[in-house]
């Protein structure tokens, strides 16, 4: 049946050019925006997944350029610690050229303190858009990562530097914070220029007989004594007494009163040992006593050096801030450490400091007792002065090389004590500059990933959003021939009703 008001046919091919058209203009954004998915109407799931992940590359691309900034800055400082580390060799080489007796000291010393305004021009210099990593001593963090866990959650992650202090500044001691006293315990409260002795006391004996022997050994020289007709305790001591200072052993002197010798050392830093035996004759072995005392056949003992000496925990740690105090006499010393400081840290941060002063004979050393834990010692060779250790918590800490505005060669005394405290400063520096290398390799490790990362997140988003040209195209002519058949059809349709026409004429 044909009818005028309902032209089936038409509706169908209009229908379908329409889907035709629909299609076609879906192909042609595909083409011309070069997405399958443009828009959330397109997918909206996958339009979804992409404008998350695109948000992440947008966040990565910032976090590189924050890496590129502080790899920037991490440069600046290793390249600030090694140079450092070059000036302070030749500081180390000047103070040697010191220790020998025929130079002129003070054209040396004028050398040493232009090389140290230079360390310090270095560390004032080194900063990379005003950040400054080899000054103070709070940590740097870059920010390294966004982190999304399958829930959607967002961390983020930062590589920390940590500043290495390179300045000479003294530190600030906190007078009211918390005491630290039992972590640095003074072995006296005075420090005098008196030596040490032991005392040997030779009882009455068989010193008239023949083959008796007796061996005193002192700093590892044997005296040997043999009895005779006529001889006695005192003369077993006056014989011990001339042997011993004919040695002419450093700091060592021997005096007697009657039948006891005394053994006397003024060694500052080195004790000196002592050994008493009965080598023949003496079955009973009454003749000699031994350091304490005791009639014994075999004795032996020591002699402590003359030096007092802090000690400091050897199970405490050290915070950044921990200040430590040592008077001696009328001077006040403080050393405030820094992060990662431990109490060796702290010796030589004082020792410094006391060689700074330049005390008429006053001599420190570093070391370390026989358990373990860490000693400053302190000699005196003058008048005695009082002496006294504290601590407290929570100061500013001191610069990393502190003590280097104070070394001194001019004099002998402070020529010997340099050579000590710019080793100390020289490991100080070449640590920084591993600490900064390493840090610095690890951020151009995390930059490199960042940006493999970037790329491969940029072809995730590719696979899930964009549109298939080579499939595009093929299917934009398909379409392009169904349009146009399309088109065709519908005109064909439209003509029925003028067929209907000539029915009646």
């Amino acid at each position: 049946m044909s009818s005028i008001l309902t032209n089936t046919g038409a509706m169908v091919a209009l229908q379908t050019l329409q889907s035709v058209n629909a299609n076609l203009n879906t192909t042609q954004n595909e083409i011309s925006t070069g997405k399958s998915v443009a828009s959330a109407k397109d997918n909206a799931a996958v339009w979804a997944i992409s404008k998350v992940m695109d948000s992440d590359v947008k966040g990565f691309k910032g976090i590189s350029d924050g890496l590129s900034l502080g790899l920037s800055s991490v440069a600046v400082g290793r390249q600030a610690a090694e140079t450092v580390t070059d000036l302070l060799t030749d500081i180390k080489g000047k103070i040697v050229a010191a220790q020998e007796e025929n130079v002129d000291r003070s054209k040396i010393q004028t050398d040493i303190a232009a090389l140290r305004d230079q360390i310090e021009s270095v560390v004032n210099a080194a900063q990379f858009n005003g950040l400054n990593i080899v000054k103070g001593t709070d940590a740097v963090n870059v920010l390294s990562s966004l982190d999304r866990d399958s829930s959607g959650n967002v961390t983020a992650s930062q590589i920390s530097v940590a500043r290495q202090d390179l300045t000479t500044d003294a530190g600030v001691f906190n007078t009211g914070g918390t005491s630290l006293n039992a972590n640095a315990q003074a072995s006296d409260s005075t420090i005098t220029n008196t030596g040490n002795s032991a005392a040997i006391t030779f009882n009455t004996g068989a010193y008239t007989t023949a083959g008796l022997m007796a061996r005193l050994t002192v700093d590892g020289v044997q005296i040997d004594f043999e009895g005779a007709t006529g001889l006695d305790q005192d003369d077993a001591a006056a014989f011990f007494e001339g042997q011993i200072n004919a040695l002419q052993l450093d700091g060592i002197s021997a005096s007697r009163v009657n039948n006891v010798l005394t053994v006397t050392s003024t060694r500052g830093f080195e004790g000196v040992n002592v050994g008493v035996s009965n080598l023949a004759g003496d079955a009973a072995g009454t003749q000699i006593t031994d350091l304490n005392g005791d009639t014994v056949t075999l004795a032996s003992g020591s002699i402590d050096e003359r030096a007092q000496n802090v000690t400091f925990s050897g199970t405490a740690g050290v915070q950044n801030g921990d200040g430590y105090r040592v008077s001696v006499g009328s001077q006040v010393f403080d050393y405030v450490a820094g992060p990662g400081q431990n109490f060796e840290d702290v010796a030589r941060g004082l020792k410094a400091a006391i060689d700074a002063a330049g005390m008429d004979g006053i001599t420190t050393q570093v070391d370390q007792d026989a358990n373990g834990a860490w000693q400053l010692k302190i000699d005196n060779s003058e008048a005695s002065v009082g002496f006294s250790a504290i601590g407290n918590a929570g100061g500013q800490a001191s610069g990393g090389l502190f003590g280097l505005d104070g070394i001194d060669v001019t004099t002998e005394a402070g020529a010997r004590a340099a050579l000590d405290n710019i080793e100390s400063m020289i490991g100080r520096a070449i640590d920084s500059s591993a600490s900064f290398g390493s840090a610095q390799g690890r951020i151009e490790t995390q930059n490199n990933f960042v940006g493999k990362l970037v790329d491969s997140l940029r072809a995730g988003i590719g696979t899930l959003v964009d549109a298939d040209m080579e499939a595009a195209s093929a299917r934009l002519q398909a379409l392009q021939v169904q349009q146009q058949l399309a088109t065709q059809s519908l005109s064909i349709a439209n003509q029925q009703p003028q067929n209907i026409l000539s029915l009646f004429r």
